[in-house]
């Protein structure tokens, strides 16, 4: 099953670049660019089959993908001069920026797809419930143990489990006070001394049950302990909700990985540290991890909907992800080419106005040493991520 999770990992990453490269060869062609060649992964080709002017077909590294539009720059040699007036670099500013950003649109389109149809078939993730997921068994030594207590025989039996709670009830009033939140049912329960007596009314196979405990203490926590966490349903959506959470949750990742990235590098000390999630910059994972955690999450004991879900808003997120970073005005990313097309037409704006002619394109020989910069860093992070991913693993699968 762990393999499989990293299966579904790698098929989902290598459709996520089809699309990206599938959005720049569709707009291309949609122009009359001539592309030439149209492939899934780098190095030796395994397979290639012509239709048309493109050659199409898969290499053996899945890192990737490339679509060859012809003269994309000024450095860009076009072998039969015929071909120049289809070449990128003779089309209009605005065709140019469209085929350049119509990757990082495909990704946005697939992680926006991906999130309303999760709410639409499977259901919008709700742990603010009064429903029962777990039933502690004993009571904790302290707020350390509270998540991964170990019951012995000297152990204290739980409150919920004195009380008769089940998995699956629904507590609707605790002390004649009724909840419907996991939200208020926390409160009560914190507000209430520890020690004291708690009435608690669940429904259970459609009946109404009254229980009676009483409330115990943990050492280090404020407030009375009952031993209950909430089960995690999760309840369709309509159409018009699903786009609203859609474009929800798309505005949270884009913040989010912004964050994450911008708190990145003084964060890498600590990448082969214990303490690696503890910050926001900590958090930030390869796609080895991602691939790692997708493989845990599938073998581990969780329902089938959890799974799923957490799968495919880890794919949308790396796709929000990838949409987002690809579109920085730094080149060889897609943006920094945007850039480029767009200074270009500023000098000619210029020229215009001084009367001058149009000084063309940019020298792109001039900008090799800086592209080539920000290559570099962006692999030695990237080298370092996969790296700590190995050796120090981040359990984001929870």
């Amino acid at each position: 099953m762990d393999l499989l999770g990293w299966v579904i990992f790698i098929v989902a990453l290598l459709l996520s670049v089809m699309l990206h490269e599938t959005g720049h060869f569709v707009m291309a062609k949609r122009f009359g660019m001539k592309c030439t060649r149209y492939f899934v992964g780098f190095g030796p080709t395994i397979w290639s089959t012509w239709r048309g002017e493109t050659e199409y077909g898969i290499k053996a590294l899945p890192f990737g993908g490339f679509v060859k539009i012809i003269g994309m720059h000024s450095l860009d040699d076009v072998e039969d001069p015929a071909d120049e007036p289809r070449s990128f670099r003779r089309q209009p500013a605005w065709q140019r920026i469209i085929v350049l950003c119509a990757g990082s649109f495909m990704h946005f389109v697939l992680a926006f797809l991906l999130i309303a149809g999760l709410a639409i078939g499977i259901g919008i993730e709700n742990d603010n419930t009064t429903q029962l997921g777990t039933i502690s068994a004993c009571v904790a030594a302290n707020t350390t143990q509270l998540d991964n207590a170990t019951c012995t025989a000297a152990d204290k039996d739980s409150p919920a489990k004195l009380a008769g709670l089940r998995v699956g009830d629904t507590i609707t009033a605790f002390d004649g006070k009724p909840v419907s939140t996991w939200t208020q049912l926390g409160n009560l329960i914190r507000e209430a001394p520890a020690g004291s007596a708690a009435t608690i009314t669940v429904r259970r196979d459609g009946k109404t049950v009254t229980m009676h405990t009483t409330l115990a203490a943990v050492s280090g926590r404020s407030g009375a302990y009952l031993g209950v966490a909430p089960a995690v349903v999760f309840q369709t959506a309509s159409p018009f909700r699903a786009v609203t959470y859609a474009g929800s949750l798309f505005g949270q990742v884009v913040v989010g990985s912004a964050e994450a990235v911008a708190a990145l590098p003084a964060a890498l000390p600590k990448d082969f540290g214990k303490n690696r999630g503890d910050t926001t910059g900590g958090q930030v994972t390869s796609v080895v991890g991602a691939a790692e955690a997708t493989g845990q999450l599938v073998a581990a004991n969780y329902g089938w909907q959890y799974k799923v879900s957490f799968v495919l808003l880890l794919i949308a997120s790396l796709n929000i992800f990838v949409g987002a970073f690809n579109m920085l005005p730094l080149l060889p990313l897609d943006g920094g080419h945007v850039a480029v097309v767009i200074w270009e037409r500023i000098r000619a704006w210029f020229a215009q106005l001084r009367g001058r002619p149009d000084p063309g394109m940019v020298d792109m020989a001039k900008l090799l040493p800086v592209s080539f910069s920000i290559f570099m860093v962006v692999m030695v992070f990237g080298v370092i991520l996969i790296l700590a991913d190995i050796v120090n693993p981040l359990n984001i699968a929870g």
